[in-house]
């Protein structure tokens, strides 16, 4: 049996928080901007356009932070996925230096915000194991943590298979690395704080609002919404893994892709010690990616992965999840499901987040499943952006965003990927 009495498939993060209430009564027919997305990066754009002084609505097809931003695993660490030497390669040395900082200071500017009284959201400094599904893996981990870019250095502790008990109550690993910087938050929480923020300084989210058109006219555009037309100088689109047929131009360049998460049932609080002793996130080299995490209280394991392709009833994928969370700690193959839920991330082709503007349409997206910290981050970026203020400017700016021939919006041959990465998996490639 799989599943706890009162079994939920909403997000485990909803048992003590709750999603923001949208704004009541009707759409003003204008405003300065519109935001279309109302999560991290579309609450953090509006704290900038409203604070500047421009009348600004964000507008979301379901509820306030509704998406990924409130179901993912509330994991915070450095997110951008190319490493210095492919983006120099891509770009140039000067980009590559400015891109890297950035994702730094994405983790650090978070970190301020939630030690401050208006953004808690249970930030905790717990870092990070990361460990190695092959010998070889570990090999690997050791080259890059020696041969870390200057200038761009992070603490960081080498655990071989013979010490890593001490870090984690599993044999599954061929040793790993520990990332003491990493942290962990609380991600409904972060919602709700953004949300007040933006709030506070003038904003308006609607939600139950879809935005189903947008028409350029000479001096702005026509928002076109389920609650009526809406007038707008400007326009942001901040949909990230829930890009649709808005934009097609858009849709053409980001992958949605499923993330899955499973809350164990109640466990004694000694056992999630024993397999998690210092309550770290805990990530790992296979290519079907896995986070797990203990839950706030210490009575659970969050465990999350790429567990399908496409899949949105997440009960059919409770199996599967549970078998790879038994395999990494065998003591719970018989732990029953208390939650599970899903959310859609965006990959890029380029496995970078991008900012700009096309036709007009500001745009902000593509997180590549770092989004916790990169959507604040550039969410903000993008508000200044459109109110002029150069603070706003990124090293993301004016870099190509690259599609693929014959690819829509729909990720037909993920299926297939997935298969291949669970094939490389268990050669231990």
């Amino acid at each position: 049996m799989s599943f706890a009495a009162g079994y939920q498939t909403t997000p485990f993060w909803q048992a003590d928080a709750e999603l923001p209430a949208g704004a009541g009564g009707a759409l003003p027919a204008a405003a300065d901007v519109v935001i279309v997305g109302a999560g991290y990066t579309g609450l953090s754009a509006a704290y900038e356009t409203a604070r500047a002084g421009r009348t600004t609505l964000v507008l979301d097809a379901g509820p306030i932070g509704g998406g990924c931003s409130s179901r993912n695993g509330g994991q915070v660490a450095f997110s951008i996925k190319p490493d210095l030497e492919v983006l120099a390669g891509r770009y140039g040395a000067g980009v590559a230096e400015r891109i890297y900082r950035e994702g730094f200071e994405a983790v650090e500017e978070l970190r301020r915000f939630a030690a401050t009284p208006a953004g808690e959201c249970d930030w905790r400094d717990v870092g990070a194991f990361y460990g190695a599904h092959t010998r070889r893996q570990f090999a690997r981990l050791c080259r890059a943590v020696e041969s870390q870019p200057r200038g761009f250095e992070v603490p960081v502790r080498i655990v071989p298979r013979a010490e890593q008990s001490r870090d984690i109550g599993s044999d599954f690993y061929h040793g790993g690395v520990v990332y003491p910087d990493d942290a962990a938050l609380h991600p409904l929480r972060l919602v709700t704080a953004l949300h007040a923020r933006a709030v506070r300084a003038g904003a308006s989210a609607y939600d139950a609002t879809e935005v189903t058109g947008i028409d350029r006219e000479r001096d702005g555009f026509t928002v076109h919404t389920a609650r009526g037309t809406v007038r707008a100088r400007q326009v942001l689109i901040a949909t990230n893994g829930y890009t649709g047929r808005l934009s097609p131009w858009l849709r053409r360049r980001v992958l949605p892709i499923g993330s899955y998460i499973i809350a164990t049932e109640l466990l004694e609080p000694a056992l999630v010690r024993r397999l998690m002793p210092h309550g770290r996130n805990l990530g790992d080299t296979r290519r079907v990616v896995v986070y797990v995490r203990p839950s706030p209280d210490g009575r659970r394991i969050l465990f999350g992965g790429r567990a399908a392709a496409g899949e949105r009833d997440v009960t059919r994928c409770v199996p599967r999840l549970r078998a790879m969370l038994a395999q990494l700690f065998p003591e719970l193959a018989a732990t029953q499901v208390s939650h599970a839920w899903m959310g859609f991330v965006a990959y890029t082709f380029d496995t970078l987040p991008h900012f700009g503007a096309h036709d007009g349409l500001f745009h902000c997206l593509g997180y590549c499943g770092q989004g916790v910290p990169s959507a604040t981050y550039y969410g903000r970026r993008a508000g200044l952006r459109m109110v002029g203020d150069p603070a706003g400017e990124t090293a993301l700016e004016g870099l190509s965003f690259p599609t693929r021939p014959l690819y829509g919006g729909t990720p037909w041959f993920l299926p297939a990927a997935v298969v291949g990465y669970r094939i490389c998996d268990a050669l231990g490639l």
